[in-house]
């Protein structure tokens, strides 16, 4: 959903137009176009239900919120569903299919959901501070893919943090993957119970690790306690949190190619979107590389679907505002060399 360095906030913003104005000096120009114009996307996570494509974003706003390294300037308080016939067809907005003030539990800052499908009905998975202003994962129902969804009384137990997507399994078990540093709050549940005062891994310690839990059998609730998901280098070390352009900062999401499961997330702060692959939904997950490189803006957030034989990426930069908390979702194909790596995107030629 979001990311920051541990600089102040100058440093960020001078970074962000560094950025920026190193693609205007060199002219180079995104491979895709936003998907959606007349409002602000991001985080899309993409499904195919029923033989269309539909994708779950965050609602980026102007919130008239002051920037601050904690995110508190994305201060979204809806979600909008999109569905497209094919990757390249016509994006239709289902308007809003649920809103912050129908959150009973729900304080601010609904963050980046994803969705999932069972039985009949359609399961919107959602980030959003509580009352006491702690990241929460809570859980919306609905008969059809693009809502409106009715959001459960409180938040799943046992869930947290932010960045919640859950995967479908071939033999049917569903796991929710979750978690992100920094402002997501994942470094204050490090001891299993939330501590405010949870700190930040230092540079030679382990980083902190995404969350993976199986869905229990109703998809409201968790069928156990989460675990660590492992994401380790070819020799089979956890990475450092000095290693951040390979470490885990936020944004998971698994998908299944060629009986592999591949793990991908991203690096925050150095801004790749990168990829590791397991044996099985729980891991270890052993780093591979880099899915897609950055973007213009300061956050990376994908989502990888298969749709009718081939693959495809979704993500987001800031092409349509230039600030980075005002976002724009993308699509581009994702194509696979045949020792099952995956060939690196460059979001801009």
């Amino acid at each position: 959903m979001y990311a920051f360095t541990h600089k102040k906030l100058a440093l960020i913003t001078f970074a962000l137009l560094g950025t920026m104005a190193s693609h205007a000096q060199t002219k180079k120009q995104p491979i895709s176009q936003p998907l959606v114009t007349k409002i602000y996307t991001a985080d899309p996570s993409a499904h195919v239900f029923n033989g269309k494509i539909y994708i779950y974003p965050s609602h980026d706003i102007e919130s008239g919120i002051p920037q601050d390294d904690n995110g508190s300037h994305f201060g979204m308080k809806d979600y909008h569903i999109f569905s497209m016939d094919t990757p390249t067809g016509k994006v239709t907005d289902h308007g809003v299919a649920l809103d912050i003030k129908d959150i009973p539990w729900a304080g601010r800052q609904l963050w980046a959901p994803d969705a999932a499908y069972k039985n009949g009905t359609y399961y919107l998975y959602f980030p959003v501070k509580d009352k006491q202003d702690i990241f929460r994962i809570g859980v919306a129902t609905s008969k059809k893919p693009e809502g409106p969804f009715k959001a459960e009384k409180s938040p799943i137990e046992g869930a947290y943090s932010i960045d919640p997507s859950v995967f479908q399994d071939t033999d049917g078990n569903y796991y929710m993957y979750f978690g992100g540093i920094w402002g997501g709050q994942l470094q204050r549940w490090a001891t299993g119970t939330y501590d405010e005062n949870g700190k930040l891994k230092t540079q030679q310690e382990e980083a902190l690790l995404p969350k993976v839990a199986k869905m229990s059998k109703d998809m409201l609730s968790f069928a156990e306690t989460p675990k660590d998901v492992k994401i380790v280098d070819e020799n089979g070390n956890l990475f450092l949190e000095g290693n951040n352009d390979k470490r885990f900062f936020e944004a998971a999401w698994v998908h299944k190619y060629k009986g592999k499961y591949y793990f991908s997330y991203s690096t925050g702060d150095t801004h790749f979107i990168a990829y590791a692959i397991g044996d099985n939904p729980y891991g270890p997950f052993t780093y591979k590389g880099v899915v897609l490189k950055p973007v213009e803006g300061w956050t990376n957030h994908h989502s990888i679907v298969e749709f009718k034989g081939k693959w495809y990426l979704f993500y987001h930069d800031v092409q349509l505002s230039g600030q980075t908390h005002l976002r724009n979702i993308k699509v581009t194909e994702l194509k696979y060399n045949a020792d099952g790596t995956i060939i690196p995107i460059d979001p801009y030629k």
